[in-house]
């Protein structure tokens, strides 16, 4: 690209963006993840690129059936296909730590069957090298933003999906977190046929986002599925203190009935109640422009030292991801339709930042900022025009920090949670 731009080169960018899916689904692990996350945003790639890479997010590369039965042997042994009454050889998705398959019981369930590809860790491990190195690059010419936190956050939360018995535990713990909401569907693990690197799970029948919205549903429609997603998210989150960190478009489907079938729990994070509560106090001080307010929020988030001029730089950024949430009306999630307002304030942030000498961002800020954005580019997909500030002040109106703390608690409890991972989750 910056070939094409600064020396005159002529580029086929429709092969280039093919050449480049595949590359990338090839290489699998957190690489491909990064290019799940551009395409998701709209504008936030050459249409070229985008409409390739969003092949990834259900659609990349998958593993051939030789390599498939090597590895349902290494995780349920060689007898493995005893197990089910059939198993389709080809996956039917696959994403850049596994591929899922489709199966039946033999009570002729219908099963999804995800398997994680093999020597992942090291890949990992790789991979989070590289990302040490181009940090450490990066802060050299440039000082907007210290990593440090940020590397370890992403360390911790992409090992983390590495364990499946990890992720079936947080499938349980959204069943318990999301009961009440009757238009969401989470799926059952089925512990006999799982492993560290195998999750079996009952299958959920639906529609991907973007195949849904090639259907030209009405604008009613499309509202509706914005305020159910809202509600999945954010339920979690300012009930339990739980957010799901990874809202891409492979993540999710729309059943028959427009409700939401949830099917990936790895990138999942629990935060601390005083940290939920900034969230909100955040929310109230732009609002009411209350200046110690927002200081006091953005301590409760783990800044640390932060000046006036910090406070107006970092208001400049909350401002816009809060926005739909202050107006009290019905509105698309931001008035332009597209990335680039959301490019540019990005801009003006890091050169802002860069001015005044840096900040250093706390580790719980990396996933509910990509949950925010993503989310908002899912609800600009949909072209949803709601009331954001009603959906809003109908999960925080009651918030209460011990409240949360206690449901908390008390969830954990249910999953089996060990205290030393809830406390470690939480410090």
């Amino acid at each position: 690209m910056a070939g094409e731009r600064y020396l005159g080169w002529n580029i086929d960018r429709e092969k280039h963006a093919a050449d480049l899916r595949e590359a990338l689904g090839g290489l699998k692990g957190p690489i491909m993840k990064v290019a799940q996350i551009l395409s998701t945003i709209p504008d936030a790639l050459p249409t070229e690129y985008a409409d390739e890479l969003a092949g990834l997010q259900a659609d990349a590369p998958s593993m051939g059936w030789l390599f498939t039965k090597r590895r349902m042997a290494a995780e349920l042994g060689p007898d493995w296909q005893q197990n089910f009454s059939n198993f389709n050889r080809d996956a039917v998705s696959a994403a850049s730590l596994g591929q899922v398959h489709q199966a039946a019981g033999l009570n002729n369930q219908s099963l999804a069957i995800k398997l994680q590809y093999p020597d992942m860790h090291s890949a990992i491990d790789a991979d989070l090298k590289q990302l040490k190195l181009l940090f450490q690059l990066y802060e050299r010419y440039d000082s907007a933003i210290s990593t440090s936190d940020i590397y370890d956050e992403l360390s911790e939360r992409l090992l983390e999906e590495l364990d499946y018995r990890r992720e079936a535990m947080n499938m349980h713990l959204y069943q318990i977190m999301l009961a009440n909401e009757k238009k969401v569907q989470v799926p059952s693990h089925i512990p006999e046929l799982s492993t560290d690197r195998l999750l079996t799970m009952n299958w959920l029948d639906g529609k991907r986002l973007m195949p849904f919205l090639d259907t030209n549903p009405d604008q009613e429609t499309r509202n509706e599925i914005a305020k159910t997603m809202f509600r999945v998210w954010y339920v979690p989150f300012y009930y339990y203190g739980v957010i799901h960190g990874d809202p891409h478009l492979g993540n999710y489907s729309i059943a028959d009935d427009h409700s939401i079938n949830l099917m990936d729990f790895g990138s999942i994070r629990l935060f601390r109640p005083q940290f939920v509560a900034g969230v909100i106090e955040l929310y109230k001080a732009l609002r009411d422009n209350n200046r110690d307010q927002a200081v006091d929020a953005y301590e409760r988030w783990g800044f640390v030292g932060l000046d006036n001029e910090a406070i107006d730089v970092l208001n400049m950024w909350a401002e816009f991801i809060y926005a739909p949430l202050l107006e009290n009306r019905v509105r698309p999630i931001q008035q332009m339709r597209g990335g680039s307002a959301g490019r540019e304030l990005a801009g003006k942030v890091h050169a802002e930042l860069k001015r005044i000498g840096g900040i250093k961002p706390p580790r719980e800020f990396v996933l509910t900022d990509r949950a925010a954005v993503g989310l908002g580019s899912v609800f600009m997909h949909l072209g949803a025009e709601v009331n954001w500030h009603e959906l809003f002040h109908d999960l925080i109106d009651d918030f209460s920090v011990n409240a949360l703390a206690n449901r908390q608690r008390e969830a954990a409890s249910q999953v089996g949670l060990p205290n030393e991972l809830l406390t470690n989750s939480l410090s």
